[in-house]
C-alpha cells in the first residue's frame, strides 16, 4: 500500500503519541509515586483508559498489528485499576505493585511480540481512502 494511501498511524505522529501515551504514562509514575490508593485509582484508570481507546481507534483506523492487543489490555487493566482502588477486587497489601508489573510486562510483550510474528501493520483494504 502507497505511504499517501495509508491512514495515519497516531503512534508515528509525535503530537498524538505526546498527548495519548506519553502523557497517560507520566500520569501513572506520578500518581504512583503518590501512595495514595484514590490518587492511583483516579490516574491509573483515566490513563489507562485513553491509552487503551487510543490503542482500539489506531487499530482500526491503520491496523497497527500490536493495537489490536494493547488496546484490550489496557482497557481491562484500568477496570482492574479502578475495581481493586474501590476495594471490590482484593489483590492484596501489594496490589498497585502487582498491577504495575503486570502493566509492564503485558505492555512489553504486546507491544513487541505481535509486530515480530506479523508485522507492523495489518494489511487493509485501500478501497475507503480512495487508492
Amino acid at each position: 500500500m502507497p505511504e499517501s494511501c495509508a491512514p495515519p498511524d497516531l503512534v508515528r505522529n509525535s503530537k498524538t503519541m505526546l498527548l495519548l501515551w506519553a502523557l497517560p504514562v507520566a500520569m501513572i509514575f506520578l500518581t504512583g509515586y503518590t501512595g495514595s490508593g484514590w490518587v492511583m485509582t483516579i490516574g491509573w484508570t483515566l490513563s489507562l483508559s485513553v491509552m487503551g481507546a487510543a490503542c482500539l481507534v489506531n487499530a482500526r483506523g491503520c491496523g497497527r498489528i500490536h493495537c489490536y492487543f494493547t488496546g484490550p489490555f489496557f482497557l481491562l487493566m484500568a477496570v482492574v485499576s479502578l475495581l481493586h482502588g474501590l476495594q471490590v477486587l482484593s489483590l492484596g497489601p501489594h496490589g498497585w505493585r502487582f498491577i504495575a508489573a503486570g502493566l509492564a510486562l503485558g505492555s512489553f510483550l504486546l507491544y513487541v511480540v505481535p509486530e515480530w510474528l506479523w508485522g507492523r501493520y495489518r494489511r487493509v483494504r485501500t478501497a475507503t481512502h480512495g487508492c
